[in-house]
């Protein structure tokens, strides 16, 4: 009798055991928790690797940092939500590189238990938890709003934008070509339709060809880091750094010299650190069962030569990444 009490009782700490394990990992466990990238070449990805590491730390997660390199790679970025799903990770929080294009891998996550955070650039699904990103409609405000200002209210302005398919840039562009209705009625945008594509050559090239089409163009923006750093370079190029009012979005040194030298008149900053963290944090309070907003601000400001020096804008210049990488 004695050995079939014990032997039920061993059976019943098993069964309790089992139900408290999940695809792979259990409460008692390190949480796994998988951070994906649109890319992993640009300064704000890493930013956001910084503050996804920094989270995994105080939270006690493992962080399992994975994405294609270049941002026009959807098939990699598919690959990787795939092979964590197989893996049977605790979590996803997803920069999705295609709004349309990683809703099936991102279900499939979903229907194995798997939740999902989405990160920088909405996707068009509700099978996620929260959503944590800079609102990028108003951040493309506030570039018309500071391109207006130094043009003085006229001129001829050209954007060029990023790729089809990322949400965050289009909203920024929306903003963007809102705002200078709003605030800039004798501004004429000459040209809202060309695309830079995902590095900074084809940005540089897609910018030249704008510039040559358009000699005599007085303002231009661009929607993010590789697009403003592409233009950049072509504007410096054909002679017209400085002349031509230019705003663009994210920073990296090159474009915060260019900022210092009069070459860039503004440039949006998010905070990709607070997002990678935000991303992180909120996927171990989900998994905890802790209530999460469906939509988490991480928040967008506007740089300019004025505010510079300024301690808080010195704060999303120069995050304390290497703590956490190196």
């Amino acid at each position: 009798m004695r050995k079939l009490v014990l032997a039920c009782i061993i059976m019943c700490i098993a069964v309790f055991i089992g139900c408290g394990r999940k695809s792979g990992s259990s409460q008692w466990s390190k949480l796994e928790i998988a951070v994906i990238p649109k890319g992993t070449t640009h300064s704000f990805w890493r930013a956001v690797h910084a503050g996804a590491a920094k989270a995994g730390t105080e939270f006690g997660a493992e962080i399992i940092w994975q994405g294609p390199q270049k941002e026009d790679d959807r098939q990699m970025q598919i690959q990787v939500v795939q092979n964590v799903t197989s893996r049977g990770v605790d979590a996803i929080v997803l920069a999705p590189l295609d709004d349309q294009a990683l809703v099936a891998p991102i279900n499939a996550a979903v229907n194995r238990g798997i939740e999902v955070i989405i990160i920088d650039s909405d996707l068009k699904s509700e099978h996620y938890s929260s959503f944590v990103a800079t609102d990028n409609y108003v951040g493309g405000k506030l570039c018309a709003r500071r391109l207006v200002d130094v043009l003085g209210e006229e001129g001829k302005v050209m954007m060029l934008r990023y790729q089809e398919g990322s949400a965050s840039t289009s909203n920024r562009e929306q903003g963007f070509i809102d705002g200078i209705k709003e605030y800039g009625s004798k501004i004429k945008l000459v040209s809202t339709s060309q695309y830079a594509g995902a590095t900074i050559e084809k940005a540089f090239q897609a910018s030249q060809n704008l510039l040559n089409r358009y000699p005599r163009i007085d303002g231009i923006f661009c929607p993010n880091e590789s697009s403003t750093q592409g233009m950049l370079r072509a504007l410096q190029t054909s002679g017209r750094a400085g002349k031509v009012k230019f705003v663009g979005f994210d920073s990296n040194e090159t474009l915060l010299n260019a900022l210092r030298n009069g070459e860039i008149h503004g440039l949006a900053l998010q905070s990709p650190f607070k997002m990678g963290y935000l991303g992180v944090k909120t996927a171990v309070d989900v998994l905890k069962g802790k209530p999460v907003e469906k939509r988490i601000d991480t928040g967008v400001s506007l740089l300019t030569i004025e505010n510079i020096a300024q301690p808080e804008m010195q704060q999303l210049i120069a995050p304390d990444i290497s703590r956490w990488l190196d």
